[in-house]
């Protein structure tokens, strides 16, 4: 009999090696072949290929991840947490030898929810909506930057180069702008589709993206397709649900018939029911704002500044630039200086705010941020959404501050701007430019100081995904003594209770030079410990984390003084603790090393030695022995 299996831990570094090996080592006990893939911190490794699956009688997964399980339709599949792969190997095992695991339907097809023999644990509402937003905003980060920089290029032959009726035609700048403007018709349906997927998988995909085109055709913007993009994924889930008991023969037609067909229908009508009342919505905005052009300059300068801000190439950041154009044409340069300004401000902002707070953003961010300095220069705001769309709570009213500003000092300066579009490039033309580009540089500024803050503060609580990049090279490490000093291991460790445990191991920790932060270490131990306890079996815990306080990859290896409960696999109270401590963004050999080390913890006789060792010595020489 040939099985096959897939563990998986949130952080992919103890638990996913821990349920393989005991797997392995429970099959080999049986005179089982066992094939183990791992979903760690390094990816897919020991992948299952696809006649491994075909060969396969049976299937384990032990996750707490998606390991893409619809790829088993048709399998018997058992479907656990990774602790039940650790705790709990031969059961798992004997589910598939006695057949009684289920049978996989055919999710590879029909996209169905994975049914699973165990009850997983839940996802946190928030969280759930956190990776949705995140998955469609990696995504469309890459298509922003790429259509952005064509277009900036395109506007360095001339402001007008891509339009045939001008003499500043040219024919290559037709082709970047064209080119560059098809990318950016792109971000809306792909932000929309792929916030779907997360939630909908690939059912999810295809409603998303038709829902992104009507956001993008009746121009919401961003807003509409984050919008869009809930709408699509939820209402896939529900025709999942409401076509649960239709016969298995019929999940070929859910797939390419009813999901789509329905999805749609519902989806699409819904979407373009919300979004288009927007034209009528511009024209009232339209008509405010013209009757507001001879006002006060600050209370002009505010309402332009947070319209244009608000939603960055949506309804209302349209009927801003509208309003300027029209204007422009009756010969009021005015109106349009203070817009374009607002305009401008967001993706300097952005730029501004990953130079001011670089160790607090991940290299992508970083890359992105510098990138927008050159997409604001030529006005282009789009490239302010993905930072936007990650929190749109917190970052819009920043942007929309940073541009109101701007707007509020053109105004007063009174700038005038004869184009539409642009940028610096036309400041030749602009009357007072150096007053503008100041106004803009000082919006800018304001804002890019208030996201470095706030992404300071996200940073510090540990809020951030593990992705934000540190700024050090990481480390080579590859065996046992690059992790492990015998100065790291420290015996009757106080503490009456696991907060108050690992709280001092992160002061330990920092007085070793292992790490420069504790708080921010104990936080991350904490952050770990809500996904799932780490506490094992036999008094054994293993809590790790992964964050920029991590000077070094270490191990920790502790004797309690007393013994403290932990949550543990078998309900017994914690003695020894193995803590772990993994740089950012380092992921190297020293996970290999650290995973061999959690390993061993399914070992009974290593155990024992650990806990009958009384001093420093005998404990460091059995890890050297032990995972050399």
């Amino acid at each position: 009999m040939k099985i096959i299996a897939a563990t998986g831990c949130p952080t992919g570094i103890a638990h996913t090696f821990m349920a393989k090996e005991a797997l392995e080592e429970e099959a080999k006990k049986q005179g089982l072949t066992i094939k183990v893939e791992t979903h760690g911190q390094e990816g897919v490794q020991n992948e299952l290929t696809a006649t491994d699956i075909a060969e396969a009688d049976g299937v384990i997964i032990a996750a707490d991840k998606d390991v893409h399980a619809e790829r088993f339709a048709g399998k018997r599949v058992i479907n656990v947490p990774v602790t039940r792969g650790i705790k709990d190997p031969a059961a798992l095992i004997a589910a598939i030898v006695n057949q009684t695991a289920p049978i996989m339907p055919g999710a590879s097809i029909t996209g169905e929810p994975q049914q699973s023999a165990e009850k997983r644990p839940k996802q946190s509402i928030g969280h759930g909506i956190y990776v949705a937003l995140m998955n469609g905003v990696s995504h469309m980060l890459p298509i922003v930057v790429a259509g952005g920089v064509m277009i900036a290029i395109s506007f360095m032959f001339g402001i007008y180069s891509a339009d045939s009726k001008s003499e500043e035609f040219n024919q290559f700048a037709f082709y970047l702008n064209s080119i560059g403007g098809l990318a950016m018709s792109l971000m809306v349906p792909i932000l929309t589709a792929y916030i779907a997927e997360a939630i909908a998988k690939r059912p999810g995909l295809i409603i998303g993206f038709i829902v992104g085109m009507i956001a993008y055709t009746n121009e919401t913007g961003f807003l509409g397709g984050i919008v869009g993009g809930f709408l699509a994924g939820y209402v896939v889930l529900g025709l999942q649900y409401a076509l649960r008991k239709l016969p298995p023969a019929l999940n070929g037609l859910k797939a390419i018939f009813l999901y789509p067909v329905l999805g749609i229908f519902i989806a699409g009508l819904t979407m373009w029911f919300l979004s288009a009342p927007m034209e009528a919505i511009n024209q009232g905005m339209m008509s405010f704002l013209a009757g507001l052009q001879n006002t006060n300059p600050l209370i002009l300068g505010i309402v332009v500044g947070m319209m244009c801000a608000f939603d960055m190439g949506g309804p209302v950041n349209k009927a801003a630039y509208v309003t300027g154009t029209a204007l422009l044409a009756q010969g009021n340069f005015y109106f349009m200086a203070g817009v374009s300004a607002a305009c401008i401000v967001p993706p300097l902002a952005t730029g501004f705010a990953v130079l001011f707070g670089r160790k607090y953003y991940n290299q992508s961010d970083k890359s992105a941020g510098y990138v927008n300095f050159l997409l604001g220069s030529t006005h282009i705001t789009e490239g302010a959404i993905p930072f936007a769309a990650r929190n749109p709570l917190i970052i819009l009213p920043i942007l929309m501050l940073g541009s109101s500003i701007a707007a509020v000092l053109t105004y007063m300066m009174h700038v005038q701007v004869p184009a539409p579009h642009g940028g610096f490039i036309v400041l030749p033309i602009v009357t007072h430019g150096a007053l503008w580009v100041m106004a803009i540089v000082i919006g800018s500024v304001v804002s890019g100081i208030l996201m470095a803050i706030n992404q300071k503060r996200i940073f510090t609580k540990e809020k951030i995904t593990t992705e934000n990049a540190t700024v050090t090279t990481p480390q080579t490490v590859s065996t046992i003594q690059d992790v492990l000093q015998k100065e790291n291991i420290s015996l009757a460790v106080q503490g009456s209770n696991k907060d108050e445990v690992l709280q001092n191991i992160a002061a330990i920790a920092k007085e070793k030079g292992i790490i420069s932060d504790t708080a921010a270490t104990y936080h991350g131990f904490l952050k770990r410990e809500q996904q799932g306890s780490t506490g094992m079996e036999q008094g054994i815990a293993i809590p790790h984390t992964e964050n920029n306080a991590v000077i070094r990859p270490a191990l920790m290896v502790v004797t309690l003084a007393r013994s403290v409960d932990w949550d543990s696999l078998d309900g017994q109270p914690t003695t020894h603790v193995l803590a772990m401590f993994i740089p950012t963004g380092g992921s190297s050999n020293h996970l290999n090393v650290l995973s061999d080390v959690a390993k061993l913890l399914v070992h009974d006789d290593f155990i024992t030695e650990l806990k009958t060792a009384t001093d420093t010595t005998t404990i460091y020489n059995l890890f050297q022995n032990k995972v050399n």
